[in-house]
């Protein structure tokens, strides 16, 4: 009988990995990486440091999310203390990746910077496979060889073997290892919490090391000039941000792992629009390859 039981409330309980929520969800992952994607090119408008712009992109989100929590009645108050103490372990791993990341975006071309940061599309899948003590489905491992191959047309051609750029690309790779760290403790927080009051904390635990790091390093922090700091703050941290924690929450690690590819392809594009960073025959195959790899994780026949 306590068998049975078990099976109805298991049977019974709400699939979060169930079509339609993993539709929507998609949906909002790829939306959530192109609003990411523009960040980078805020980060280089500010007149500000690199950290302390991502200082700001958390600062001047964070009442905003408060404010939407209130309205919504998504209280973050009354919270276990362990739950506080993942999430907020996640902030300081947010933290140190958008510290890495915009370091090195102002050193190194935008195609490398997103490229490079975007390591975690690999490393948060493969956390999954662990998570999980099972090897790739055959769809998952076609779109995964799709999609490095992608990344290293994309990368065959932007990266310069150059001193100049060896820093900034160093940092951003170091940043997508410390965003793989976010995913993982956004990931678990997910299972037992929305969205919102995720997202609220993780960008709360983050601003005062954000500051910290840019006083550090002397960088200027009071802006003459807001708007790319809002448009960022907006953009990255309560949209972009917003519909990944969302997203997470209903999809495997390498769905969202091959979903973060869509990033470096935007990267390029908008490096293409504005700072006439020219894109080859190469790039547009590793681009189509990508997309390729997106169809194909999210084929029947597999979890997602």
């Amino acid at each position: 009988m306590m068998h049975d039981s078990s099976k109805t409330r298991k049977a019974s309980r709400p699939d979060k990995f169930a079509p339609s929520h993993a539709r929507l969800a998609f949906a909002a992952l790829m939306l959530g990486n192109i609003c990411l994607a523009c960040g980078p090119l805020m980060v280089r408008l500010a007149d500000v440091g690199p950290v302390a712009s991502g200082f700001w992109r958390l600062a001047l989100a964070a009442p905003l999310l408060l404010l939407i929590g209130r309205a919504t009645g998504n209280s973050i108050a009354r919270l276990p203390l362990r739950t506080w103490l993942l999430i907020g372990v996640g902030g300081l791993f947010f933290a140190a990746d958008l510290a890495a990341w915009h370091s090195g975006i102002v050193q190194t071309k935008l195609a490398n910077a997103t490229l490079f940061g975007n390591v975690t599309s690999f490393t948060f899948a493969l956390y999954g496979f662990i998570v999980a003590r099972a090897l790739p489905g055959r769809n998952q491992g076609v779109a995964l060889l799709l999609a490095a191959l992608g990344v290293a047309l994309l990368l065959g051609h932007s990266y310069e073997l150059s001193p100049r750029h060896f820093a900034g690309d160093l940092l951003c790779l170091l940043a997508g290892f410390f965003y793989t760290g976010y995913l993982v403790a956004i990931e678990r927080a997910r299972a037992a919490l929305g969205p919102l009051p995720v997202l609220m904390i993780a960008t709360l635990a983050g601003i005062l090391p954000l500051l910290g790091f840019a006083l550090l390093l002397g960088e200027p922090i009071v802006p003459q000039n807001w708007t790319p700091l809002v448009i960022l703050a907006i953009s990255s941290q309560v949209i972009g941000q917003g519909l990944m924690v969302y997203a997470i929450g209903h999809l495997t690690p390498v769905v969202v792992g091959v979903g973060l590819l869509v990033q470096p392809v935007i990267a390029s594009a908008i490096g293409w629009f504005v700072y006439g960073e020219t894109l080859s025959t190469t790039d547009w195959i590793g681009a189509t390859a990508i997309g390729v790899a997106l169809v194909l994780v999210r084929r029947p026949g597999k979890t997602n």
